[in-house]
């Protein structure tokens, strides 16, 4: 595991491309399903949230998160903003400026029926990002792209403290986890052009090189968790 995320890495690099500085006209020109492209899953929460859970993680950029998510069974929708910081309804500009303490993050809408908040933490600690990057991921560096595990509750927090005990100790890592666990305080969405980019730009070289690699990870390893048909690589 650890040296595909380091290829990951390296394969960033070369893209010469980082998450989210793409103009906003850029990425709206795209429609869901244009040219064949895969339905896309730009949305924000859920108007009916009866029988939904929320995870909320941050592990880098957020459109590999956003979609590592959005294909895993019993996930409604996945919303992806800001969390972590201190400035109320923070712009994307803000944020990647390191003026408000944010991470990129992902607030997910999940059917505790069909996958568990257990599971999810399993997927977002051993495959959707690399944990033991402290203040990176792969070619975006800065505390805004920081691992970090927002939990709502008591249980929520023991199941992320006690996975992060079991992937350290399984060595899994050359290094130890150093995701940042805590409460959180609030949860505010990107802007609507950062909502299931992935899909949307899929010709995009940072999607091509570093993200489609992230989520291709989490295919690899969680294939049980997985929707039918998703959309090819």
């Amino acid at each position: 595991m650890t040296k595909l995320l380091s290829a990951v890495s390296g394969l960033g690099l070369l893209a010469l491309a980082a998450c989210g500085p793409q103009q906003p006209a850029q990425a709206q020109a795209q429609t869901p399903g244009a040219g064949g492209a895969s339905p896309s899953t730009a949305g924000f929460a859920p108007k009916d949230l009866g029988g939904l859970a929320q995870a909320t993680f941050a592990g880098g950029c957020f459109w590999a998160q956003e979609e590592a998510f959005e294909e895993v069974k019993g996930v409604k929708q996945v919303v992806s903003g800001y969390a972590g910081g201190t400035v109320p309804h923070p712009s994307y500009e803000q944020v990647c400026g390191q003026q408000t303490g944010h991470a990129e993050t992902v607030n997910i809408y999940y059917d505790p029926k069909v996958v568990s908040y257990k599971t999810l933490a399993d997927i977002f600690f051993t495959a959707s990002h690399d944990p033991t990057q402290l203040n990176r991921q792969g070619p975006d560096s800065g505390p805004e792209y920081r691992s970090a595990a927002f939990y709502r509750t008591p249980e929520e927090k023991k199941i992320l403290e006690e996975t992060i005990a079991k992937v350290n100790a399984s060595k899994e890592y050359d290094g130890k986890i150093v995701t940042q666990v805590a409460p959180l305080k609030e949860f505010w969405p990107a802007e609507g052009y950062h909502q299931g980019y992935y899909r949307l730009n899929p010709d995009n070289p940072y999607i091509i090189n570093v993200s489609e690699h992230k989520v291709a990870h989490v295919r690899k390893l969680f294939p049980q968790d997985l929707k039918a048909n998703l959309p090819a690589m």
